[in-house]
């Protein structure tokens, strides 16, 4: 059951939407349809982010429309045989009671009533890609209004999409990052369960499940996205989601995974030996990827350049790795040619919020935007070295690290929300101890 507080949110965020509006333009945002798994067997149901953020309703099919003087939803009816089978629906006399709306229509009604929403609407507002199927209607639907210019119908000429709801969603309320903070506590049970729980001989897929007991017994969703459970040289396939592989001896397992609980999900990167200790190679290339994401999570200020975060860990890890001697020649040139890439192949960083790889611009005009309090990022440097280079000693080769964690930008000071989840060698060659300790 939602408290007021939940719906009073949502009503502002609504309001904030219309205070963006100009006369002449309408938004229209589509809720998520239920997707099937195989057959006639569905997958679990997850609202659309953009409409869930807006309207806080769970139910499938939906659709809301904003004017700058009006808004309303079509929403599914009341039908006492589907409830029976698929749960209590709303229904448009109380989704209009709490949230305010001034119209709400049952979804039948979509084809008859839309077209009169979109007149004397010059601009409309939508993302479109998502369902092709709806946007084809929608198209559709704007094209029969139009073909009455001559009785004096104006209908919508101009189609964009409407990146000042991104740009809300990009920073966050203290609501959504006590939100973040939760599913990040979460999260650390997760990690730490595997840290104690973890032996030689289990498969990544047990270790996958160990995760979701976590998440799902305090009232998660589950992950906020695939579980990434990378033993051994797995670890260098950098969204390696089978999971199926036997852990063996002396192997680093990578595991990125975060609980998503309220709508707003964690991302976490922890990498631990499946024995008791790490070998002498993976220490060395730990502590540098350790190194350079301490140095990126000092960088996560008020005002600095995203993009900086990046290339400043870049020229760090390069460095590193011309030290170890797997790059040979200047550091300019390894990075001006991207020969680092062959280690460190994506970015150092993205929003999170609502979605894993969270919405909002970073770059504007081709230049890379600052950062701001109240946003959320990753910081997740790693090396990831092919079991097939030969110009690597053979007892580096496929070891994959990354580690990561998600930061609050809190003007000179960034918070990181995850911090809890432990990542020192020492203190994960604790717990490896200890957890082998325990099970004999």
């Amino acid at each position: 059951m939602k408290n007021q507080n939940h719906w009073q949110i949502h009503k502002d965020r609504l309001a904030k939407v219309q205070s963006k509006l100009n006369a002449s333009e309408i938004l229209l945002v589509f809720g998520a349809k239920h997707k099937i798994r195989n057959r006639d067997v569905e997958y679990k149901f997850r609202q659309d982010s953009d409409f869930y953020y807006l309207t806080g309703i769970n139910e499938s099919d939906s659709i809301l429309f904003v004017t700058k003087d009006s808004k309303g939803m079509f929403c599914l009816p009341k039908d006492k045989e589907r409830e029976i089978w698929t749960g209590v629906r709303l229904g448009k006399q109380k989704i209009k009671n709490l949230l305010g709306f001034d119209l709400v229509f049952d979804l039948h009604e979509w084809q008859k009533e839309i077209p009169n929403l979109l007149l004397n609407n010059r601009l409309l507002y939508h993302f479109f890609g998502y369902d092709s199927k709806r946007d084809l209607e929608l198209l559709e639907l704007c094209r029969a209004v139009s073909n009455k210019a001559r009785d004096g119908k104006v209908a919508p000429t101009t189609i964009a999409e409407p990146t000042f709801l991104h740009e809300m969603r990009r920073t966050k309320s203290q609501d959504e990052i006590i939100n973040i903070q939760d599913s990040a506590r979460i999260t650390k049970n997760g990690h730490l369960a595997l840290f104690r729980e973890t032996r030689i001989g289990m498969y990544e897929f047990e270790l996958e499940s160990i995760l979701e007991r976590e998440y799902l017994k305090e009232g998660a969703w589950g992950g906020g996205y695939g579980h990434i459970v990378a033993s051994g040289v797995n670890a260098c396939v950098l969204h390696y989601v089978e999971n199926n592989s036997q852990i063996k001896k002396n192997d680093l397992i990578l595991v990125d995974s975060g609980a998503e609980k309220g709508y707003y999900t964690a991302d976490v990167t922890r990498v631990f030996p499946a024995g008791k200790e790490f070998t002498e190679p993976q220490k060395i290339i730990y502590e540098i990827v350790l190194a350079s994401q301490k140095n990126a999570i000092q960088l996560a200020k008020k005002g600095v350049l995203f993009q900086d975060i990046h290339l400043k860990t870049v020229r760090f890890l390069t460095d590193c790795l011309i030290d170890l001697g797997f790059l040979k020649g200047s550091l300019d040139f390894n990075i001006e040619k991207g020969h680092y890439k062959q280690f460190y192949m994506h970015k150092t960083g993205h929003f999170l919020g609502m979605d894993v790889h969270d919405v909002g611009s970073y770059f504007q005009e081709g230049k890379s935007m600052p950062l701001q309090d109240g946003q959320v990022i990753t910081v997740e440097p790693g090396i990831y070295i092919d079991p097939k280079n030969t110009k690597v000693p053979p007892e580096f080769r496929g070891i994959g690290i990354r580690i990561e964690d998600d930061i609050l930008i809190n003007g000179n000071s960034p918070i990181n929300l995850t911090a809890e989840i432990p990542k020192e060698i020492d203190e994960i060659e604790e717990l490896r101890r200890e957890a082998y300790s325990d099970s004999k």
